[in-house]
């Protein structure tokens, strides 16, 4: 079955090639995880590929992801790079919501999806994430509405080949670990005044994977992932 990278090799050999494309996946965690990091690496190796990428952030604007991640060595201004900041200190949003504010659009994540939809359909965006998923949940009060919403979207970007990264935290989670078709789940422990980091697939519809969890560092280039090594607590 064909595989597509997600920019991390220790990840990769885990899912045993990489990601099944044109599906969609969760990469959950707590604060400070990596998630955001392990999303743009996902990214920015499709647009090395020649592929054009979109990116939603929702959270961190979109001149402070930039700055960080270029210490990193991450260029997201590459043309290939398409990016939405969503985030609630912006005034307005990119040209897709034009005359739409924030406030209008983050009480309708349905209106959200449906734009985003628009975008992939009009770009063709092989590789989309939205980060995290966490703040337009918030907005929907009925579980019922947002499932419903929620499944359409995923078809939709299945029908469109996109292949999508989706982030959360852990305990807002419970409703999307059942509807993608894997799980990446990022971990911290602290262990005599030092933390630990480990990353574990928790799913991976249509493929076996390395179900051990494995020690991970967020390094100047980015996540690095031993895929050979295990976590020891003493």
């Amino acid at each position: 079955m064909e595989r597509i990278s997600t920019g991390i090799k220790g990840l990769d050999k885990m899912l045993e090639g990489g990601l099944i494309p044109g599906r969609t996946y969760l990469v959950k965690g707590g604060p400070g995880t990596g998630k955001t990091t392990l999303t743009i690496q996902f990214l920015t190796e499709g647009v090395k590929n020649g592929e054009d990428v979109l990116y939603v952030t929702l959270e961190e604007s979109l001149k402070t992801l930039k700055e960080d991640m270029s210490k990193m060595g991450f260029n997201l201004d590459d043309p290939k790079f398409d990016a939405i900041d969503a985030t609630p200190v912006t005034d307005m949003t990119h040209n897709i919501f034009a005359g739409t504010f924030y406030e209008t659009f983050g009480k309708s994540f349905e209106k959200l999806m449906s734009s985003i939809q628009d975008k992939v359909k009009s770009k063709h965006y092989s590789r989309v994430a939205i980060d995290p998923l966490t703040m337009l949940k918030l907005t929907v009060k009925d579980e019922l509405d947002y499932r419903t919403t929620f499944i359409g979207f995923l078809k939709s970007l299945s029908e469109l080949g996109a292949t999508v990264i989706l982030t959360s935290d852990l305990k807002t989670s419970d409703v999307e670990e059942y509807l993608v078709s894997g799980v990446i789940e990022l971990k911290t422990l602290e262990v005599s005044g030092r933390i630990l980091r480990g990353i574990i697939i928790r799913k991976f519809r249509g493929s076996s994977f390395d179900e051990q969890i494995r020690p991970y560092k967020i390094t100047t280039g980015g996540i690095r992932v031993y895929n050979n090594e295990n976590i020891f607590v003493e």
